[in-house]
């Protein structure tokens, strides 16, 4: 696992139910809303000043999600993506990298085009169990309630990139 976590230049995650708990709600003005955990943003904006390049692939189209992909400065946002496999081939291609170097969080069944061919899959803890079966790991936090932080710091760590210097400026 160490190995895979050292080759990873992109973090890549879905959206609802990875960096939200998988709630939509709508208000009566059908105005879309939802809540998202400061520490994942913390945790992408720590793996940003890293070096790491990061990326969201939703199949839902939320503006939402861009107003927080723009507020966390994130290098590439696909949205209304479906199925995810043209963005993804997008992002390779944007960032210059393959597979192998790509880590995918997820958790549901329209992730696992993607997460069959990332060099590191995650599926979050609420994740359906067809994303848990195909992932190289499982994490112990759901998604919206810190998965996306805990990813990014086994990543930074196990490249040696993880220290308080990311945060003191």
């Amino acid at each position: 696992m160490i190995s895979a976590l050292k080759k990873i230049k992109v973090l890549a995650f879905d959206v609802d139910g990875v960096l939200t708990d998988g709630k939509i709600i709508i208000d009566s003005n059908g105005v879309e809303t939802k809540a998202f955990d400061v520490q994942d943003g913390f945790g992408i904006v720590f793996a940003q000043k890293a070096g790491l390049k990061t990326a969201l692939i939703s199949a839902r189209f939320c503006d939402v999600v861009r107003h927080r992909a723009e507020d966390l400065k994130m290098d590439r946002v696909f949205t209304g993506v479906y199925p995810k496999t043209g963005a993804y081939e997008q992002m390779l291609q944007d960032f210059k990298v393959s597979d192998s170097e790509v880590c995918f969080v997820a958790d549901d069944l329209a992730d696992l085009v993607v997460l069959k061919r990332v060099g590191f899959a995650v599926a979050v803890a609420n994740a359906v169990a067809e994303v848990k079966q195909a992932a190289h790991y499982v994490t112990s936090r759901r998604g919206g309630e810190g998965a996306a932080r805990e990813v990014i710091e086994m990543v930074l760590k196990a490249q040696g990139k993880w220290g308080p210097e990311l945060y003191e400026h």
